[in-house]
């Protein structure tokens, strides 16, 4: 069972309030058990009077038994109201300390809904790593903390910021020079008589540079798609797939069903593509195979399905597969493809509102599943 901070500051509250209670109405009863039975005797020898006129006083033993009732029936009275009187306050004083307590506690209800929204909002709402706390009132500790928060929210949206205009300016900036060596490649080995030697070499820096092209291409992808996607239109992946699932090498199984969605064409469509050359290339033997789907579940979203077969992967491996540069058993440098494909897919499912996960086959290969929001169509 969880017990929240308020739960326990009104325990506090309330328990510490009882027992300054019981112990106040103990020492008053201690008081007043002290103290009555001199008053109600002084009481009782003046109710009596002086006697039958012949100068002799009222009964000792008779005073002592109404002085032994009065005292008793005092004492009884007074524990029984004090105790009703305790319950009554006791209550009320929990609920106001339950009151209290959330009310003192609202600052921090608000710092930890605005790391929720930050921490479960997806890329294309409209709140993010700028989004701040800005908590008003008196500077106290619960003040110190959400402005400490607020802080370091600037410096990571600075960081993660910064390292996105870092991408995208590298891979610009790289384009250049391999244009400019392709180039030279291709006028060296279009000469009249080039050496076997120099035809061998000139193929193999073509194929380094153009692994060199894709990669770049993927980087400069991968940082426009870690952004959210502002301009949207209709785009039914159906379409995308019957375009784009096909291959040479590998039986490419399809089954589209009507999957609208609002995105950006572009992105979307290298999402379906980088999915099937996943598949492609990650296959086995003469009779692989990859199947895509589309459709849409019954609480609206959009699923895309992209599955192959291939080597057994263990299903601790397949986070990882996420992660950009990371292939299963393959050697990063001469690995097939750049190692970018499935962060491609997870970063731009994510730029449209939705998520990318997979599973490892049983037999040997992955399942990739990406859902995104349905559109929305209004008349």
């Amino acid at each position: 069972m969880r017990v929240t901070v308020r739960t326990r500051l009104t325990l506090v509250y309330g328990g510490l309030f009882v027992l300054a209670g019981i112990v106040l109405l103990g020492v008053t009863y201690v008081l007043v058990q002290e103290r009555l039975p001199m008053a109600v005797a002084g009481e009782a020898s003046y109710a009596v009077g002086p006697g039958d006129g012949a100068g002799v006083g009222p009964e000792p033993k008779f005073v002592q038994k109404i002085v032994d009732g009065t005292q008793s029936t005092a004492l009884h009275t007074m524990l029984t109201q004090g105790l009703i009187a305790l319950a009554v306050v006791s209550a009320a004083a929990i609920a106001l300390g339950w009151l209290v307590a959330g009310r003192m506690l609202q600052p921090l209800h608000q710092i930890t809904a605005t790391a929720r929204r930050i921490a479960q909002a997806p890329p294309d709402a409209d709140r993010g790593l700028y989004e701040r706390i800005a908590l008003t009132g008196p500077y106290d500790e619960i003040k110190e903390l959400a402005d400490t928060f607020d802080v370091m929210l600037e410096r990571l949206d600075h960081s993660f910021d910064g390292q996105r205009r870092f991408i995208a300016s590298a891979s610009h900036e790289l384009r250049t020079p391999l244009t400019l060596n392709r180039t030279l490649l291709e006028v060296a080995l279009a000469a009249e008589s080039p050496s076997e030697e120099v035809r061998q070499l000139g193929t193999t820096l073509l194929a380094i540079n153009d692994r060199h092209g894709r990669l770049i291409d993927g980087l400069l992808l991968l940082a426009q798609s870690d952004r959210p996607v502002a301009e949207r239109s209709y785009v039914d992946l159906a379409d995308i797939v019957e375009h784009v699932a096909v291959s040479d090498t590998v039986k490419v199984v399809t089954e589209p069903a009507e999957a609208v969605v609002a995105g950006n064409p572009v992105l979307l469509e290298r999402l379906v593509q980088n999915l099937v050359e996943n598949g492609v290339r990650h296959n086995s033997g003469d009779n692989g195979w990859v199947r895509v789907r589309t459709g849409t579940r019954p609480d609206g979203w959009v699923v895309l399905e992209v599955s192959n077969s291939g080597p057994v992967i263990p299903r601790y491996e397949v986070p990882g597969l996420f992660e950009p540069f990371r292939r299963y058993r393959s050697d990063r440098l001469h690995g097939p493809g750049a190692g970018l494909g499935l962060s491609i897919v997870r970063a731009v499912a994510r730029a449209h509102g939705g998520t990318a996960d997979a599973f490892a086959r049983d037999e040997g290969g992955l399942v990739v599943t990406v859902t995104l929001p349905h559109l929305v169509v209004r008349t």
